[in-house]
């Protein structure tokens, strides 16, 4: 339970950062309104994961698979620039995660 827990943190967080974006510096109702209910279901969410695993790994999984896949949405919603050196370090932020997950016992 506390996995599905971070992962609905961690697609609540990328909700909230993408609608941050298009937001346009809170101008925009609708997707700013996103961004508040997104960062606290979010934050409500990671703390309910965290009475069961560990604060180092839960968060290193919950930023770094946050940072990928808003990196990726970024390119594809909004055109952002993707070089061959940042595709290469958001891999690198993958690898990571995934190495903090498989070594780790998961909870404390």
């Amino acid at each position: 339970m506390p996995w599905i827990l971070l992962a609905l943190a961690i697609g609540t967080e990328i909700a909230a950062t993408t609608a941050l974006k298009a937001s346009d510096g809170f101008t925009r109702l609708v997707p700013s309104v996103i961004v508040a209910v997104g960062y606290i279901a979010s934050f409500v969410l990671l703390a309910k994961a965290l009475k069961s695993l560990d604060v180092g790994v839960a968060y290193a999984i919950w930023s770094g698979v946050g940072t990928a896949v808003v990196a990726a949405l970024g390119v594809v919603l909004f055109a952002e620039s993707m070089s061959v050196a940042k595709g290469f370090w958001i891999a690198v932020i993958v690898v990571g995660v995934i190495g903090l997950q498989a070594t780790s016992g998961g909870t404390h």
